[in-house]
């Protein structure tokens, strides 16, 4: 199994992650990312609907969450992810932007491709 590693603003993160996984993640990016973008092009415009948080969890040999709120932030180069990684002898919080984390994950696809 190959490292998931996430750059982090305070440093790096790396544990174990399955394929599937990172797919359903990159999925839930994806749909995130046409929010933000949606969101970009309304700008200056009355908000006509709320829009979804992302909330990602994965039970693996770490748990890992990963939470954003798209309503918070103008694009999606603005936006920023809370992670929360879990394992028996850690738990580490931490924020991070969203390209940054959309881009470790696109790595870590393409390694195991």
């Amino acid at each position: 199994m190959t490292h998931l590693i996430l750059n982090l603003p305070q440093g790096t993160v790396g544990f174990d992650f399955t394929l599937e996984a990172a797919q359903k993640l990159r999925a839930d990016f994806d749909l995130l990312m046409q929010q933000l973008k949606i969101a970009a092009n309304a700008a200056g415009s009355p908000p006509t609907t709320k829009l979804k948080n992302l909330e990602y969890h994965n039970q693996g040999t770490v748990f890992l969450e990963v939470f954003c709120n798209p309503n918070l932030y103008p694009s999606p180069f603005a936006a920023k992810v809370l992670i929360t990684v879990k394992h028996p002898e850690f738990r580490l919080s931490t924020e991070a932007e969203f390209c940054q984390v959309s881009e470790d994950l696109d790595q870590y696809l393409t390694a195991l491709a």
